[in-house]
């Protein structure tokens, strides 16, 4: 995994969350970016207006999981058709006004591949912000949404293309968790096993996931539907932990989906969780990068 070749580096906790934090007197600065390609981030049959929503969207959801409220998102965007800028313009700052933030500039490149690079910062007072360290054993862990449905989008289910191409980040969510009393939080988007693996490495916990309580997709075999809930990527929803006694949680439509453990395995109906879900991945030979949902 090329994060795990960063943290020697970088650092384990400046890899560890969604966002980097910068502590100021009386809140928290968090600061976030994501590069998205045409090829393998933005699925046929978008328009440049959807294209930008969603490269704002990915990364304000980011700003969201830490309990933030978003201030300024800047992007830069290489194009390969200069007229495509308004349109993708405008969905980016769409977006960004549907959760009280602002597009507050960028740059703009040529590029033989559309590619949008999106950064954010937000603001999260002093003992406000979620971390994905907080996970207490004997916490339920809770989700919102649907999870599944984007990647149900991707497969041709066209009640989902919308969660899939202009995803809504969970900013009102991820302030109503905090101010509800969960203990640790993050973003959904690779999918709840691995969100799990990334959550319990943090909060050196584990989970005991019980299928019976999952929110799966109307209209579906449940086999299928179980795989998407578990291992689709691109829903923008959140996955926290909080206490019994705080649940539910007031201002969020949370469902309970499990418990946290002292144990650090993941397990689902007492079996082991595989650890999949939407990976990036070097094509070997093939001399680019391709992604393996």
């Amino acid at each position: 995994m090329l994060l795990d070749e960063i943290r020697g580096i970088v650092g384990e906790k400046e890899t560890e969350d969604d966002c980097s934090v910068l502590d100021l007197s009386d809140r928290h600065l968090v600061m976030t970016t994501d590069m998205l390609h045409e090829k393998t981030d933005f699925p046929k049959g978008m328009t440049d207006y959807e294209i930008g929503w969603m490269a704002a969207a990915v990364t304000l959801s980011d700003i969201a999981s830490m309990a933030a409220s978003p201030a300024d998102l800047l992007m830069a965007v290489g194009l390969d058709d200069p007229s495509r800028l308004p349109d993708i313009t405008r969905g980016a700052s769409a977006c960004c006004s549907s959760v009280g933030a602002r597009l507050a500039g960028g740059d703009i490149d040529r590029h033989t591949e559309l590619t949008i690079v999106s950064t954010a910062i937000g603001f999260v007072d002093q003992g406000k912000i979620l971390r994905r360290s907080g996970a207490q054993p004997g916490d339920l862990v809770c989700v919102t949404g649907m999870p599944g449905c984007a990647e149900a989008g991707l497969g041709g289910d066209i009640r989902f293309w919308k969660n899939l191409i202009t995803p809504v980040p969970r900013v009102v969510e991820g302030r109503a968790f905090s101010e509800g009393g969960a203990t640790a939080m993050m973003d959904i988007s690779d999918g709840i096993a691995l969100s799990l693996a990334d959550l319990g490495r943090a909060s050196n916990a584990g989970f005991s996931l019980d299928p019976a309580l999952f929110p799966l997709i109307p209209g579906i075999p449940k086999e299928r539907a179980t795989d998407l809930f578990l291992f689709g990527g691109g829903d923008f929803e959140l996955i926290a932990t909080v206490p019994p006694d705080q649940f539910p949680v007031a201002g969020v439509d949370a469902t309970v989906i499990g418990v946290v453990t002292e144990d650090m395995a993941i397990l689902c109906g007492g079996s082991p969780l595989p650890h999949r879900g939407y990976l990036h991945q070097w094509e070997l030979g093939a001399g680019s990068i391709g992604i393996n949902p």
